[in-house]
């Protein structure tokens, strides 16, 4: 059995990463660090099936965090244009380590827990950039990935002992993922040592707010027929 986890470099000129459960509209700012959601949604950008399941294990801040405002003109719901002010974090340079694990909601995909197939295809598609776009928090801020080595190079921060940002989003529980019918979001206090912060996993977060119930029903897959 091969490992499942993967290590890349994750850099962007612009990066928006915002507390989905509140922005609704209007002005934006960004957290001084990615998410957990976002770090999972951009891993998927790499290599994703309905089998698997990314799991983030750490990220390690390369670049000073440095924001950026700009005013931005978004379209508003009844027509026209608003003015609002985005800040962004800009010149971002991270190291991502992340794995997968097996989506237990989906019993029909069983015969396709190949955890070597899985592995080779999500490494050959990082090597290729991804196989989807790569946006960093917002579909302005274009994202680039490639391999990297987890902990290699310098980190603007290798001699922080300790920082602290605050309560912060962590992700959702997905009914597609977890046992539940109930769209939760999570929350965590994040704490960086020299440079690295060390998500816990998602089941770890004791700070849950629900959104919103609801029942999905997975699509049945013959798995003699895929390709």
């Amino acid at each position: 059995m091969k490992e499942n986890s993967i290590e890349f470099k994750l850099t962007g000129k612009y990066a928006l990463f915002t507390d989905p459960v509140t922005k609704i509209g209007g002005e934006k700012s960004t957290y001084l660090i990615p998410t957990y959601e976002a770090l999972k949604g951009i891993t998927q950008s790499i290599y994703w099936k309905p089998t698997i399941i990314w799991i983030i294990d750490k990220i390690r801040l390369i670049n000073k965090i440095s924001t950026e405002s700009k005013n931005i003109k978004p379209l508003c719901y009844n027509g026209g244009n608003d003015l609002s002010v985005y800040t962004y974090l800009r010149d971002v340079e991270y190291q991502v380590k992340a794995h997968f694990e097996w989506n237990m909601q989906r019993s029909d995909l069983e015969n396709d827990r190949n955890e070597n197939k899985h592995f080779d295809m999500a490494r050959r598609s990082l090597e290729k950039g991804g196989r989807r776009d790569i946006f960093l928090g917002a579909r302005e801020c274009q994202g680039y990935v490639e391999p990297c080595k987890f902990g290699e190079g310098e980190s603007f921060y290798d001699d922080e002992d300790s920082f602290s940002f605050g309560l912060m989003f962590h992700g959702f529980d997905y009914p597609s993922e977890v046992e539940t019918e109930k769209l939760t979001a999570r929350f965590w206090h994040p704490k960086m040592e020299k440079g690295v912060i060390v998500f816990p996993r998602p089941e770890e977060c004791s700070i849950r707010r629900e959104i919103k119930n609801y029942c999905v029903n997975n699509p049945k897959i013959n798995m003699e027929e895929k390709i």
